[in-house]
């Protein structure tokens, strides 16, 4: 793959992409080269088989120094929760009528929480959400007859975090103005929940790497010996 000139030019600032950093290095040098808009991201490759269940990584928490945005939060539910829903802080609140805008094509909103009664209407747009990572599910926390509880969590900067079948985790973990200690804190935090989800049925090492990068940089790779493997 042919790389811009600029990308090529924060590669050789950052020192190239073989050399394994530590955290406060890494974010230090990748804060250097981007804007502060920038999303930084971490991917984590994990040496587990997605196809068995027990190996299936999947989790949501709240970062100790947020996420650096407030997400929007569209509410699905019956006429008895809208009201709690709204007061609750949730940008967009409903049901038929959201479920036909966004068979209509309308997806303004980053996440979506529904009442356990309305999922059969839900799935109209399971095909919609799915794919996006949108739809609604219990063990996310999105499916829930406790819809206050829930919004709060979200604008708190609640993440989820999954495993995709090559068995990598993908997250940003905030955003290039945040400060190397913020992000230092949400990085540890999330590799901390990833190794208490460490399976029981895999062996040897299961950190396998372990990636930084924001939005517009290359990505440098981390220490693995400075998280527990």
């Amino acid at each position: 793959m042919k790389r811009s000139r600029k990308y090529l030019e924060k590669l050789d600032k950052l020192g190239g992409k073989n050399v394994q950093l530590d955290t406060v290095t890494a974010l230090e040098l990748i804060k250097s080269v981007s804007k502060q808009w920038e999303s930084v991201d971490l991917d984590v490759r994990l040496d587990i088989n997605t196809r068995k269940a027990d190996q299936n990584i999947r989790g949501t928490t709240i970062l100790p120094k947020g996420t650096g945005r407030t997400p929007t939060v569209l509410v699905l539910c019956k006429d008895d929760l809208q009201e709690v829903a709204t007061s609750s802080g949730a940008d967009y609140v409903g049901l038929d009528d959201m479920i036909e805008k966004i068979q209509g094509g309308w997806l303004e909103f980053d996440m979506v929480i529904a009442s356990p009664d309305v999922m059969k209407d839900v799935s109209k747009v399971a095909k919609i959400l799915g794919p996006r990572g949108m739809m609604p599910n219990p063990k996310s926390g999105t499916v829930t007859p406790d819809i206050k509880h829930a919004i709060e969590e979200c604008k708190a900067g609640k993440v989820e975090y999954r495993a995709d079948k090559t068995g990598i985790i993908h997250l940003s973990v905030g955003r290039a103005s945040f400060e190397v200690d913020d992000l230092k804190q949400n990085v540890e935090h999330l590799m901390d929940m990833l190794i208490k989800a460490r399976p029981a049925s895999v062996k040897g090492q299961y950190v396998k790497s372990v990636f930084l990068s924001t939005t517009q940089s290359p990505s440098l790779r981390l220490d693995v010996a400075g998280f527990s493997k």
